[in-house]
């Protein structure tokens, strides 16, 4: 799939993970949206010892795509939570896009983290109603068989969804290994999902996997999505009280 520069071995078996990581904020129920709101918008010692779990635990992957991180703002002390985990987790390489800002207050973002050197990560605003989404683009590699790696988090609306998604239909377009990882919102038997499925030609690594919310999962709203080109093994969702959303993982190795 890629070429390690450190060794110029090719590598066609990666461990991947996504998680909307909120923040680092714990929530345990649907009350602490309310009851506990000041926690998305002041700093906190919880904060701080989640990252450092959270750090922990992507630890052990190659690509891994975060959502909901801070940027760097009042909230999480302006500490740049992509810079954080990727230097405590030791990943070498690592790629942040801020996305929605409100003040001082919070400053939202997606992230890349990987073990290896992409060629070019592109930031791609998407469409929407509300601005502040964003997909990253990573490439490995060049010509047709380069391999792309694509981080999203979509909106909540139904609308914006379906043309963010219609944008990384095309964005994917004439690609040959893609894994599309993050928080798309909805879950696969929606209009706008199944539209998306078959114009790219992705496949979700587990179709029944819930995610959401961490404390009773019911809902399948987050994914990593492959090309035919490539094979999802070993899937896991992982039982982890960090967020309101729980991290999915799985081995990418070549199918073709």
């Amino acid at each position: 799939m890629l070429i390690d520069p450190q060794t110029k071995q090719r590598v066609d078996r990666l461990r991947f993970l996504t998680f909307n990581i909120q923040a680092g904020t714990t929530t345990v129920n649907y009350r602490d949206y309310v009851t506990k709101s000041w926690k998305h918008v002041m700093p906190h010692s919880e904060r701080s010892a989640n990252l450092a779990s959270i750090a922990e635990l992507i630890s052990e992957y190659d690509i891994v795509g975060l959502q909901e991180l801070d940027n760097g703002s009042f909230r999480s002390g302006f500490l740049n939570q992509s810079q954080y985990l990727a230097e405590k987790a030791r990943f070498p390489y690592w790629s942040t896009q801020a996305n929605r800002k409100v003040g001082k207050i919070a400053a939202s973002s997606n992230a890349l983290l990987s073990r290896y050197l992409p060629d070019e990560v592109h930031d791609h605003k998407l469409p929407g109603r509300i601005a502040g989404r964003g997909a990253l683009v990573a490439r490995y590699g060049e010509g047709d068989d380069a391999f792309h790696v694509i981080v999203s988090h979509l909106s909540l609306g139904k609308r914006s969804r379906a043309l963010q998604l219609e944008y990384l239909s095309d964005l994917i377009a004439n690609k040959r290994h893609v894994v599309m990882m993050g928080d798309l919102n909805a879950q696969s038997d929606t209009p706008e999902i199944r539209e998306f499925l078959e114009a790219s030609g992705l496949t979700p690594a587990v179709c029944d996997s819930h995610t959401f919310p961490s404390w009773n999962p019911q809902r399948s709203i987050d994914f990593i999505l492959t090309s035919p080109s490539l094979k999802a093994i070993d899937v896991d969702v992982i039982n982890i009280d960090l967020s309101d959303h729980l991290p999915m993982a799985t081995t990418i190795v070549r199918s073709d």
